[in-house]
């Protein structure tokens, strides 16, 4: 785990009466930038804990809908400096709008109004809505713990989220960690790309904390059917899987988790949803 985690004194402190403070080694998990470029131009930076980063790159790249696959891609050089150097395949112009729309996702303060919500939208190349993976929900029951065993840094330092790509019997195919949320999506994309293994048909994301929009979209943009967490989605993160006929589960804790949208894909017992739902 070199370069993933680093270590540092800390003075552990107790309520008066108990222990009394301690000095003591901890181990924190590192975050450092990470800037790719394409072209020579600067497309992202992204606050990240180092490791996998071709696979984040590749992962950000078909997220924001700036490649299709590993054919459109000629190559990623690890620059110093923390620099991720892009090669599009054929001669690809450098994506000026995804730039703006990167712009604005990183600088605005919040998703404002209609108009933001579409600027910062994209259109995946994947119909999700007619993938028929069904899942029961003891299979949906059994990912956390799934997920959790192989966090290694997490177990480590407690300070990272993970995201895993699972088949519908609920193996797990692939595991990434990061400081960010966002990044260990981005990591578990990039992996599928790497491997041609674009869209990711058949099978579940599962997310630790929240499932936000963005989340969603990244999904969304590598055609995955379902996406689960065990924390809440937020408003939008519902209503564009219902809109693309995604399955979005929340609170997937225990032998209990709602489910917010594309409820059908859950088999054995799936109540329907409320109206509007």
């Amino acid at each position: 785990m070199t370069g993933r985690t680093a270590r540092r004194r800390v003075l552990r402190v107790s309520v008066p009466g108990r222990t009394p403070p301690d000095a003591r080694a901890d181990l924190l998990a590192v975050e450092e930038p990470l800037e790719i470029r394409v072209a020579g131009q600067p497309l992202s930076v992204t606050m990240r804990t180092p490791g996998d980063d071709l696979d984040l790159t590749a992962g950000f790249l078909a997220a924001e809908g700036i490649i299709a696959g590993p054919a459109e891609l000629a190559g990623i050089t690890m620059c110093a400096g923390n620099v991720a150097e892009v090669l599009l395949a054929g001669g690809l112009p450098l994506p000026l709008e995804r730039l703006r729309r990167h712009f604005l996702t990183s600088s605005a303060c919040g998703v404002c109004g209609q108009d933001s919500i579409e600027s910062i939208r994209l259109r995946s190349r994947y119909d999700v809505s007619g993938d028929p993976l069904r899942i029961t929900p003891g299979t949906l029951a059994a990912l956390p713990d799934r997920l959790r065993a192989a966090q290694r840094v997490f177990a480590s330092t407690g300070g990272l989220h993970a995201a895993g790509v699972f088949s519908p019997g609920g193996t797990l195919l692939v595991m990434r960690e990061d400081v960010g949320r966002p990044n260990a999506v981005d990591k578990v994309i990039g992996w599928a790309v790497r491997r041609d293994r674009l869209p990711l048909a058949g099978c579940v994301l599962l997310v630790s904390g929240r499932a936000s929009f963005e989340l969603t979209q990244k999904a969304l943009m590598a055609g995955l059917p379902v996406l689960a967490a065990v924390s809440a989605p937020s408003s939008l993160a519902a209503e564009l899987a219902a809109e693309s006929g995604m399955t979005l589960v929340g609170f997937l804790r225990g032998a209990s988790m709602n489910v917010y949208a594309g409820a059908e894909r859950v088999a054995a017992g799936a109540a329907s949803p409320a109206p509007g739902g």
